[in-house]
């Protein structure tokens, strides 16, 4: 299926590893050019794909990143706000600054990233943006702030689609389950709580099996895509059927 991407210029952030790079590199594969955004630079400089270093709990950093990004490529058609992460524990074990840059790092970045998209896609006709949320988004689950900012992103996605629909510009989530990919956590867990792993998978996964970098990637590219022009404001959820947000049953910490 040719989904329409050749030619196509994208921005990722959190792009230098991980689900970003496998977006990023998905969409390449498709024909599209891509930069990918980063904090480290090390990292940027090994992950294959042409990167930014940017901070994006900074907006002035992160809009001069979308920028850069336009003047290399030529312009802008698909953003991809992969960058995420949380701070500080559980609600009686965090701070409020920890609170503020959990959201920061989710839906804040998110948002700035996709305004400063916005007149490079207005440019071009249209574009299509991706914010990436989490299971844990809509199947609440430890840690709290982190759970609130990814629903946030989900929500963000559906009110930014009302918003810049009338722009041409299509805005939705992805909400990725446990995904286990080489030097990522889910594969530290597997060697070296293989019993423990095993039983997550077996329980939480109808197919025994958590979900795939590709997976995830293939999906995210579609809806990117022309082919998945219908869909806007949406929340696709890529979990293979994750019965729960959070392995916290079977590795307490």
């Amino acid at each position: 299926m040719d989904l329409g991407l050749n030619g196509k210029a994208a921005f990722v952030t959190g792009g230098s590893h991980g689900i970003g790079l496998a977006i990023a590199r998905a969409l390449i594969a498709e024909g599209a050019s891509v930069v990918v955004c980063g904090r480290d630079e090390e990292r940027l400089a090994g992950c294959g794909v042409p990167g930014v270093r940017a901070d994006v709990m900074d907006p002035g950093q992160l809009g001069r990143a979308v920028d850069e990004a336009a003047e290399r490529l030529g312009g802008l058609d698909l953003l991809v706000a992969n960058a995420g992460g949380s701070f500080g524990g559980g609600l009686l074990d965090s701070t409020p600054e920890e609170w503020a840059d959990t959201f920061a790092i989710n839906a804040l970045h998110a948002a700035h990233a996709i305004r400063s998209a916005v007149p490079h896609f207005e440019r071009r006709g249209g574009g299509s943006a991706l914010i990436v949320s989490s299971i844990t988004g809509w199947k609440p689950g430890p840690r709290s702030s982190y759970a609130a900012a990814k629903a946030a992103e989900i929500h963000l996605a559906a009110a930014l689609a009302q918003e810049l629909g009338p722009r041409g510009i299509r805005v939705n989530a992805l909400s990725p389950g446990s995904v286990e990919f080489e030097g990522g956590g889910w594969a530290w867990v597997r060697e070296n709580r293989p019993d423990e792993f095993a039983r997550f998978a077996r329980e939480d996964f109808p197919r025994g099996s958590l979900v795939t970098l590709s997976e995830v990637a293939d999906t995210a590219v579609f809806v990117l895509s022309a082919k998945g022009g219908g869909i806007s404001g949406a929340n696709i959820c890529v979990d293979a059927a994750q019965d729960h947000p959070s392995s916290g049953r079977f590795f307490p910490v």
